[in-house]
């Protein structure tokens, strides 16, 4: 069976070489056993290429049943797949059958496997290595003949990346990739398929036929289509539905299409130099900025402690530098650990003056440091020792013992 064949067959609209491509690999993977993992966006139609698989393997006549890893509870997964013994768990009041006992001798397409839980893997690993598998709440093992086709429209590598997903299962899922090209990506297909989705609907609901003027067409063929061909088909049924006038024109057509312009997503500036910086760029640049301002700053104060307290040749080497550190002090009203007087702007600036740097030596005795709080505390409170013992967050008594140990009477 030829690509056009399956097109036929499968109701797949379309000349795109990558949806080609996509075809022909399902068609060359069909008759064998292999494991096959479908990649694509959401939408884009990964459960067709799955009953492609099956419709062409030897399993045909077999069951095929699809699986949402996704909509079933964590819970209850393993006895949905694997099935479960009367009595194993609460609610457990006879015993059931799984997919994979159900399916034996067919196919059993997982879709979003990426969402399956780290326990429930393990239990897949050892059905694609052995064919053997456990009901919930029983010893037996269980045998199985099924072939499984997955999907997911996650980077299911990343989750394997991240620790959310068995690396070994990935490689043995993975044996044949088949990946689903997006809409976008096959702009030429975007206005065979709305023409059919519209005869369908037309039909469907016994209405006229839609025409879509050539600013209407070359609307779809540029819009981003995120919901890929499930959006294209509801916005299809839309038109037919609730447009009267039958000729489609691009201002009538965005009434069913969201604004893109109106996303909230980060937009990338472009520079004079046609370079693209993204929000976190920009805020790279500027903590480096900030991260150079500091340390020219530790290096003037360093420079300033080195040459004793003489900043005349920093003065002289770093003017504009300096000018700028008066402005930030002033303009943020922080007090300097030093000072540098600055000079009068009606004056010539002279930067050969020197400057005396005085040095007071400070008591660091935690005795002379007690006695000076208390003083102060009792000085603030007028003598009254009740409130001054509240100011330190000390008891009364702790006070009065204080006061007599340091002789402050």
């Amino acid at each position: 069976m030829d690509i056009q064949d399956i097109k036929n067959r499968f109701g797949i609209i379309g000349g795109s070489p990558l949806l080609n491509r996509a075809i022909d690999i399902a068609r060359q993977v069909a008759p064998t056993d292999m494991s096959v993992l479908i990649t694509g966006e959401s939408g884009s139609g990964k459960e067709v290429f799955s009953h492609i698989i099956h419709q062409l393997s030897t399993r045909k006549h077999g069951s095929f049943i699809a699986v949402n890893c996704g909509a079933i509870p964590e819970g209850t997964i393993d006895s949905e797949l694997f099935g479960h013994e009367k009595g194993s768990f609460t609610g457990a009041h006879e015993a059931r059958k799984g997919y994979f006992e159900v399916a034996n001798g067919g196919t059993i397409f997982l879709d979003e496997v990426a969402e399956l839980p780290l326990g429930t893997q393990a239990r897949l690993l050892r059905i694609l290595e052995s064919g053997e598998y456990l009901r919930v709440g029983s010893s037996k093992v269980q045998k199985t003949d099924v072939r499984i086709v997955a999907a997911t429209n996650v980077d299911v590598y990343n989750r394997v990346k991240s620790g959310k997903f068995r690396e070994d299962l990935y490689y043995r899922l993975n044996t044949v990739p088949l990946r689903i090209p997006a809409l976008h990506e096959r702009k030429e297909d975007i206005y065979l398929l709305f023409r059919k989705f519209s005869a369908d609907f037309s039909d469907k609901y016994r209405s006229p036929g839609i025409q879509l003027e050539p600013d209407a067409i070359q609307m779809l063929s540029n819009y981003s289509w995120p919901g890929n061909v499930r959006q294209l088909k509801n916005i299809a049924e839309q038109i037919c539905v609730l447009e009267k006038d039958r000729n489609v024109t691009s201002a009538a057509l965005l009434n069913y299409i969201p604004n893109e312009s109106a996303t909230n997503l980060p937009m990338a500036i472009s520079s004079n130099n046609k370079e693209d910086f993204t929000e976190r760029d920009i805020l790279y640049k500027v903590l480096f900025d900030m991260k150079k301002d500091m340390m020219e700053l530790k290096k003037l104060v360093a420079e300033i402690i080195q040459s004793g307290g003489n900043t005349s040749h920093i003065m002289a080497d770093n003017p504009h530098y300096i000018n700028q550190l008066y402005q930030e002090i002033d303009e943020t009203r922080a007090e300097p650990t030093f000072t540098i007087k600055k000079p009068s702007q009606s004056a010539p600036v002279d930067y050969n003056y020197t400057q005396e740097a005085e040095e007071i030596e400070e008591s660091l005795s935690l005795i002379d440091k007690e006695s000076d709080l208390i003083k102060k505390a009792l000085k603030k409170h007028k003598g009254k020792r009740k409130f001054a013992a509240q100011e330190l967050g000390i008891s009364e008594r702790t006070l009065y013992r204080k006061i007599k140990e340091l002789n402050l009477n």
